[in-house]
C-alpha cells in the first residue's frame, strides 16, 4: 500500500494541505484543474454577481458534468475497444480456419500431384512397352 501524502495547494488564492494516497503531482495536478475552473468562470460577468455559495455550487456542477462526460467517454472507448477485441477474435478465427482450409488442398494438391507424376510415369511405361511390341 503506498504511503499518504500530505501537500499544500493554492485554491482561489487559498492555501489548502491536502491528503492522499496519490502522488504530490497528482494533488497539485487536482487543484490546478479546480484553479483552471475558478478562473474560467471568474472571467463571466453574470457568474461574478452570484452569491458565493451559487458560484460554489455552479462550479460544482460544472465540475461534475466534466466528470460524468468523462465517465461517458470512457465507457464509449471501452464499447469500442470491445467490439475492436472481438472483431480481432473473429478475424484471427477465420485466418486458422482459412490456414486449416489451405493446409487441406495443399495436401490434396501434394496428393493429386503424386497421382499426375505416377500417371505420366505409367503412360511412359507404357509406351515404352508399345513400341517394344510394335517392333
Amino acid at each position: 500500500m503506498s504511503t499518504k501524502t500530505d501537500t499544500e495547494v493554492i485554491i482561489a488564492g487559498k492555501v489548502f494541505t491536502l491528503s492522499g494516497y496519490e502522488s504530490e503531482e497528482y494533488l497539485q495536478k487536482v487543484a490546478s484543474y479546480i484553479n483552471n475552473k475558478v478562473a474560467e468562470y471568474n472571467k463571466v460577468d453574470s457568474f461574478k454577481k452570484q452569491s458565493l455559495d451559487t458560484q460554489n455550487v455552479l462550479l460544482q456542477l460544472n465540475i461534475a458534468d466534466d466528470y460524468f462526460k468523462a465517465r461517458r467517454q470512457i465507457s464509449l472507448k471501452e464499447e469500442e475497444l470491445q467490439k475492436k477485441d472481438n472483431e480481432i477474435y473473429d478475424l484471427k478465427h477465420d485466418l486458422i480456419a482459412a490456414q486449416m482450409k489451405l493446409e487441406s488442398t495443399e495436401k490434396a494438391v501434394k496428393t493429386l500431384q503424386d497421382e499426375a507424376n505416377e500417371n505420366a510415369k505409367k503412360i511412359v511405361r507404357l509406351e515404352t512397352e508399345l513400341k517394344e511390341l510394335k517392333k
